[in-house]
């Protein structure tokens, strides 16, 4: 059974599509990076498989299953952990994991277990009763986290999952990002932090236009062309290599 696999994936939006037939297979646990300039189709692929979009052409299937078909037992198993979502911030993070602990099919007492044991790893325990529209991007961000991980989903979909955490946070969560997969899981990891993609994937995957341009190890990446970093190899590939002359124009401007 594979983890995931897309056949010939497309998706328009007003007759214009933002993805041009992907094709991808994922068998074994492993963290895959997908990585595109924006407006690659990036989001939009993580959205279609998690079943947040429901219109597109070609063939899906997490888990073995149909998304079309089977798209609730899918969401039951799987976690999403977006760059931005509705925390409904009248809430306390008490209260929104129970919420989210529930959908989720947890029992009460778990659910509380974990969410005073995962809020303290997080040294947010001292906020646990609090309401959140006055939190932080950080530690809204960390309350994401949590409840995207609470069921212990087999398979983990992560768009900008750093997004506002500090450096000690981002450490902790790429560790446990790291432990997650010697655990048996896989990881659809989406970022624009380079260096963080680079370190922490077994597969990277780079889309631009819609389509996938590259697909490999970094170590297969660097074999095929640029020697130097991910972000190189990136540039490279995505034909976007002005970053010099644009930032030399971009001082100029400043010093007129």
């Amino acid at each position: 059974m594979g983890i995931l696999q897309l056949e010939n994936l497309k998706k328009n939006y007003g007759g214009t599509y933002v993805l041009k037939g992907i094709n991808l297979t994922i068998d074994e646990p492993q963290i895959i990076g997908y990585i595109g300039p924006n407006g690659a189709g990036k989001s939009t692929t993580i959205k279609i498989l998690t079943g947040i979009i429901e219109e597109f052409e070609g063939k899906v299937t997490v888990l073995g299953m149909d998304i079309r078909k089977n798209a609730i037992e899918i969401k039951r198993r799987i976690g999403y952990i977006p760059e931005n979502a509705a925390l409904y911030e009248v809430l306390t993070p008490l209260e929104y994991l129970s919420f989210t602990g529930r959908l989720y099919g947890l029992e009460e007492d778990v659910i509380k277990k974990k969410s005073w044991e995962l809020l303290r790893l997080f040294e947010l325990a001292d906020k646990a009763d609090m309401r959140m529209n006055g939190f932080s991007k950080g530690m809204r961000q960390k309350v994401l986290l949590i409840s995207g991980l609470m069921h212990n989903p087999e398979i983990i979909f992560l768009d900008e999952p750093l997004s506002g955490l500090d450096a000690n946070a981002v450490i902790l969560v790429k560790e446990i990002l790291a432990q997650l997969k010697l655990s048996g899981k896989t990881l659809f990891y989406s970022s624009h932090i380079m260096d963080v993609v680079e370190k922490i994937s077994d597969r990277i995957i780079i889309i631009s236009n819609g389509e996938v341009i590259a697909d490999g190890t970094f170590e297969s990446l660097r074999s095929t062309g640029d020697k130097g970093s991910l972000e190189n190899i990136f540039t490279a590939l995505t034909g976007d290599e002005q970053h010099q002359t644009t930032a030399e124009a971009f001082i100029d401007v400043l010093k007129s």
